[in-house]
């Protein structure tokens, strides 16, 4: 940043660095500064001590503390201001004269400013006003901060009186972008990502308790498969040969079932080129599991198990908000077919309807039809638009038609369709499921039928057939429950957030005004299809 480019309160900040430096003082300096408190505990142990008849007459309790001062309230020889570090916050009262010589009026009233890292030493006491704070006795720079953050601006309009308030850190677009910002200045923010870790652990729990085996896959794949959606493309020059970004880790995880896995699951980042919404982001994380010998209906009942236990986990009940709804992850949940759910909501038995059928009813709907969408797509498309928004509580949605599930098992009762569910929750799919398709003949002329959905302008259609997977289906794979749980979503309603945004620390974004874009030969993203 050249010095045209900086704020009034940037270069003041600036010239405080050179004079803590010219006073010998460094602004970044190399050595630990070792705690014994965080904020919170600091103020638990006053507390403790308070209501401990023994701690009657004994010595002032010491912390070590460290965080970012809030804004500083100097009254002369002494001064308060909230120190704030992961735990939360609490205020510490500096005096002049219990300092080192010198420091407070030559340092910290006129070179430390709101925004800076300390390091405090002191004893607990209670203010007059009933605060808990921190007497301060030594306080150290840990690190200078040359930017201010973002404060709550009020406007009153003098013609209508009417109070407005301006803060860019509750612009979405300011939060994203600096996401260190919005963390720093709301807690609350910080919590969800807690929150998100606490899923996943809870998640991984679960899993291992029950002998599964977590494992890694290739990221980078010579071909992509196991979901309908258009992959990222690269090159990896040591090999001279192009390669994808994995679109989903399935084949790959069921390959270890043929290798003798009974249990194999995977947390990863998946990759898919397609269009940004409130529920799409082109980096996702995904939870993929495959157990042998299992079907759909066993999976169905684990997703209803493993669900109740991350609410419970994140919030001490199996009910979570979710705007303004109240979702119950209580099993067992509602299970609903497919085309049973499209008339329940249309009046339109979509089953056994050839493709121009459905196209017209699609479009009596008022959905956009085009000659590249096959059959499967246009029933997807018909179920999207008017049932899944309005499936609130948790539902599985299940027996698919065959054309939509190309790595399913077909039904073992009902003609053209598949074993497959997935968990629709706040008018969104959380998982997807099948009895995973085992028959290596019947998975090539899926293959084979994806490709020509693909030569007929289906960008989402996979256009290779994976020769590899299909002989490793040759060599035998045992029956198999297999499922995909988007974390992402799935965090979005275990903590109330509105958008996929809110749940990752750094979104993909447009690139701000005047930064520069490499360039590549990537294709443009289009499409919108859920992870």
């Amino acid at each position: 940043m050249s010095a045209r480019d900086l704020t009034e309160q940037e270069e003041v900040r600036r010239q405080h660095l050179a004079a803590l430096r010219e006073a010998g003082i460094e602004p970044y300096p190399a050595e630990a500064w070792t705690t014994t408190h965080h904020a919170q505990e600091a103020l638990d142990l006053f507390e403790d001590a308070k209501h401990d008849p023994e701690a009657e007459g004994t010595e002032p309790v010491r912390v070590v503390i460290a965080g970012r001062m809030q804004t500083k309230r100097v009254m002369g020889k002494v001064a308060f201001f909230h120190l704030s570090d992961a735990s939360g916050a609490i205020q510490i009262y500096a005096r002049r004269d219990d300092l080192e010589d010198g420091w407070y009026n030559a340092i910290f009233k006129k070179l430390l400013d709101p925004g800076d890292w300390l390091g405090i030493e002191g004893t607990l006491f209670r203010t007059q006003k009933g605060e808990v704070s921190v007497h301060a006795d030594r306080i150290v720079l840990l690190s200078k901060s040359l930017k201010p953050l973002p404060v709550e601006k009020t406007v009153v309009d003098e013609e209508t009186g009417e109070s407005k308030t301006f803060n860019e850190v509750t612009d979405p677009d300011f939060r994203y972008r600096q996401r260190y910002a919005d963390l720093a200045l709301h807690p609350e923010v910080r919590d969800v990502f807690v929150k998100r870790a606490r899923l996943l652990r809870t998640m991984r729990d679960f899993l291992d308790a029950r002998g599964y085996v977590e494992v890694e896959t290739p990221a980078l794949q010579p071909l992509y498969g196991g979901a309908a959606a258009r992959p990222f493309k690269t090159h990896a020059n040591a090999l001279d040969m192009p390669l994808f970004l994995r679109i989903a880790d399935e084949l790959y995880l069921k390959r270890l079932l043929v290798g003798g896995f009974e249990g194999v699951y995977e947390i990863a980042k998946d990759f898919r080129n397609e269009g940004l919404s409130r529920f799409h982001n082109p980096e996702f994380t995904m939870m993929e599991l495959y157990v042998a010998f299992r079907d759909y209906d066993w999976m169905m009942k684990l997703v209803e198990t493993m669900l109740e236990e991350i609410a419970q986990a994140l919030h001490g009940t199996s009910e979570v908000t979710w705007g303004e709804h109240t979702l119950s992850f209580k099993a067992p949940f509602a299970r609903i077919p497919i085309f049973q759910a499209i008339e329940d909501k249309t009046g339109h038995n979509l089953r056994g309807k050839t493709r121009d059928e459905v196209a017209d009813i699609a479009k009596s709907l008022h959905i956009a039809v085009d000659d590249s969408m096959g059959l499967g797509k246009l029933i997807d498309e018909v179920f999207g638009e008017t049932v899944e928004p309005h499936l609130i509580q948790p539902t599985f949605i299940t027996d698919y038609p065959v054309e939509l599930s190309p790595l399913a098992k077909r039904h073992r009762t009902e003609e053209g369709l598949v074993e497959r569910f997935e968990l629709i929750a706040g008018g969104k799919e959380l998982c997807n499921a099948f009895s995973e398709l085992n028959d290596p003949l019947d998975q090539r002329q899926r293959f084979e039928d994806q490709v020509t959905l693909a030569t007929a302008g289906d960008d989402e259609a996979v256009n290779t057939v994976d020769e590899d997977y299909l002989r490793a289906l040759e060599y035998g794979m045992p029956p198999a429950a297999g499922l995909g749980i988007g974390i992402d979503r799935l965090t979005m309603v275990m903590t109330n957030q509105p958008s996929i945004r809110d749940v990752l620390l750094f979104p993909l974004l447009r690139p701000e005004d005047g930064e520069e874009v490499a360039s590549g030969d990537a294709p443009e993203a289009s499409g919108e299809n859920a992870p």
